[in-house]
């Protein structure tokens, strides 16, 4: 079983004793959770996604108590199936997230990738630290787990990040990028909630824009009605058709416009220009399918994000894309 040698750090992780390994699964004071391709499921049996629930049948039906929006688990399970690659410019994008955190003393440390997705982030983040626990609450979880294979010194979770059963301080740092501004509860309040698991958390939520010019707003509202739309459709290949025709009919020639106009040194003054010019088709296609297909999308302001000064120690905002990504200390 790959988690014969470390009890120790379940243990830890629980904050009991009590955890038993068995062949399948990892029994915690008695309550037991299946193991499947490595990965521990923690969530509750109403929110299993389907391929959890073929792997463990025959099972009771259980009345639902979901937190969860089972579309948003849908939709990012099938993404990052479709777009599973962790690709050579994620290092880049890696850096650009991590400039508030000096990686070089964390090499003893336990850190916790809340929303994995594919682990492209943990995949760069594996060599710095002693270990490394993947949360996942869709069937990406599955994919972080082959993607990071390598890898000894990983643990991998299915759960719901609002309902984890780990004890409190049981990282020394969290990131969570891109994730709760999907949630639906308040992300903000989801941040205050995760700073008991960890005293540093490092998050990247979607920004209002109110640092760009009015008409970035403006796109911004008729891009969101045509995304309630999209996010309607459910069939795979359609989604992946439109995603690679917005990459190539939308992103694409906003991104040569400004690629036009940076010459004369007003690039930044075309939406989608400054982060994704230097991006692949491909990595393209994969944000255009995460942003037209999820039906929540909560923004916030660098003001709102500076309401948390008074739950935290310090929260240090970086004035570098992508906006904004903050760190949270205790």
């Amino acid at each position: 079983m790959y988690y014969a040698d470390k009890l120790d750090s379940l243990q830890s992780l629980f904050g009991v004793k009590d955890v038993v390994l068995g062949e399948n699964y990892v029994a915690v004071q008695g309550r037991r959770y299946p193991v499947i391709r490595d990965v521990i499921i923690l969530s509750d049996p109403s929110d299993y996604s389907p391929y959890v629930k073929s792997q463990l049948q025959p099972q009771l039906e259980m009345p639902s108590t979901s937190r969860i929006a089972k579309d948003i688990q849908s939709t990012f399970g099938q993404e990052w199936q479709e777009f599973s690659e962790v690709l050579t410019e994620h290092r880049a994008e890696f850096a650009q997230y991590f400039d508030l955190v000096e990686l070089g003393p964390l090499e003893e440390s336990r850190i916790g990738d809340l929303g994995c997705g594919n682990g492209r982030w943990s995949y760069f983040v594996r060599a710095w630290c002693r270990e490394l626990v993947l949360v996942d609450f869709s069937d990406a979880i599955f994919v972080a787990r082959k993607n990071l294979a390598s890898s000894r010194n990983c643990l991998y979770f299915m759960a719901d990040l609002q309902r984890l059963p780990f004890r409190a301080d049981c990282f020394d740092l969290i990131f969570c990028l891109g994730v709760l501004h999907h949630l639906p509860t308040p992300c903000l309040d989801a941040v205050r909630e995760l700073s008991r698991f960890a005293p540093r958390l490092l998050v990247f939520l979607y920004y209002a824009m109110e640092n760009r010019p009015a008409y970035f707003r403006w796109m911004l509202k008729l891009l969101t009605a045509i995304r309630r739309r999209l996010c309607l459709v459910q069939d795979a290949r359609t989604r992946r058709r439109i995603a690679k025709l917005g990459a190539r009919w939308l992103y694409r020639p906003m991104i040569d416009l400004g690629r036009l106009l940076d010459t004369v040194g007003l690039g930044k003054c075309v939406p989608l220009f400054e982060f994704y010019h230097e991006k692949s088709l491909q990595r393209i296609e994969q944000d255009v399918y995460d942003r037209f297909f999820t039906r929540i999308e909560q923004r916030v302001s660098k003001d709102e994000i500076a309401k948390l000064r008074k739950f935290f120690a310090r929260v240090e905002i970086s004035e570098k894309i992508p906006y904004w990504h903050f760190l949270c200390v205790r």
